[in-house]
C-alpha cells in the first residue's frame, strides 16, 4: 500500500514534470524539496519503484524518473479525496436551526414585484409572501461561515413610490424536498445566528411548524 510519505514524493515528481515523461532529479534536490535527507529521498524512490509507481533510469549525476500508470492512478485517487473535501461546487452540508417569529416584514418585501421577479429568475420559483426565520444552533453558526465561499446571487435594489429598496443576496438551499433560498440584506450587518428562508410555499403551514421546532437546511456550495 502506498503510504503518505510515498504519495508526497510521487506528487513532487509529478510537479517537476514527471507525468508526461521522464524528468531529471537527484536525491539531494528531492530531499531538499521534501525536507528530508538525501538518503531518505533515495529510499523513497526505491520504494516507489518497487511498488511500480515510478520508472527510473540511473545516470551519472542522478536519475531520469517518470510516473507510471499505477502512480498516476494513485495521484488521481488522492485528488478525488481532496476534491470531495475542498472541491467547490457540489459540497453539501446542513445548517440546523429553530423556528423563530419575525417582525412580519418578510411578507411585505416578498410581495414586491421587483423582488419577486428577480427571485423567480434566480431560484426558479415565485416566493411565497413571507420568510421563515431560523435561529441557528451553535454548531451551525460555525458551519455558516463556510457560506462565505458560496457564489451568492445578487438581487438588485430599486426605487418605488419615493422609497429605496436595497440590494439582497440570495443562496439556493433545500428544506426536505422543498426548494428554498437563504436571503440576506445586502447593505446591513446580518447576525450570524439568524437566517431568513424564502420558498414557493408558506413553510410554517406546509411543514406544520411552530416556534422552537428544529428545521434542517441543506446547502450546496
Amino acid at each position: 500500500m502506498v503510504g503518505p510519505e510515498d504519495i508526497e514524493c510521487l506528487k513532487r515528481i509529478a510537479l517537476r514534470g514527471g507525468l508526461p515523461g521522464p524528468v531529471f532529479l537527484n536525491s539531494q534536490t528531492l530531499g531538499d524539496e521534501l525536507g528530508i535527507s538525501p538518503q531518505t529521498a533515495s529510499r523513497r524512490l526505491k520504494s516507489l519503484e518497487q511498488q511500480n509507481m515510478i520508472r527510473r533510469t540511473l545516470i551519472a549525476d542522478g536519475q531520469q524518473v517518470s510516473v507510471s500508470e499505477e502512480g498516476e492512478s494513485s495521484l488521481r485517487q488522492e485528488y478525488c479525496d481532496y476534491y470531495r473535501l475542498f472541491g467547490g461546487k457540489g459540497r453539501n452540508f446542513s445548517l440546523e436551526g429553530t423556528v423563530e417569529s419575525g417582525l412580519g416584514e418578510g411578507a411585505y418585501y416578498m410581495s414586491l414585484p421587483q423582488y419577486m421577479q428577480q427571485f423567480e429568475q434566480i431560484l426558479g420559483f415565485a416566493p411565497y409572501p413571507g420568510t421563515l426565520n431560523l435561529r441557528l444552533s451553535q454548531v451551525a453558526v460555525q458551519r455558516r461561515k463556510r457560506l462565505t465561499l458560496a457564489d451568492w446571487y445578487q438581487v438588485a435594489g430599486f426605487e418605488s413610490e419615493g422609497r429605496t429598496f436595497g440590494q439582497v443576496r440570495c443562496l439556493p438551499c433545500m428544506i426536505g424536498d422543498i426548494p428554498c433560498g437563504i436571503v440576506v440584506p445586502g447593505r446591513s450587518h446580518y447576525p450570524d445566528a439568524l437566517v431568513e428562508i424564502i420558498a414557493p410555499v408558506g413553510l410554517r403551514r406546509e411543514l406544520h411548524l411552530n416556534d422552537g421546532q428544529e428545521v434542517v437546511i441543506e446547502v450546496s456550495i
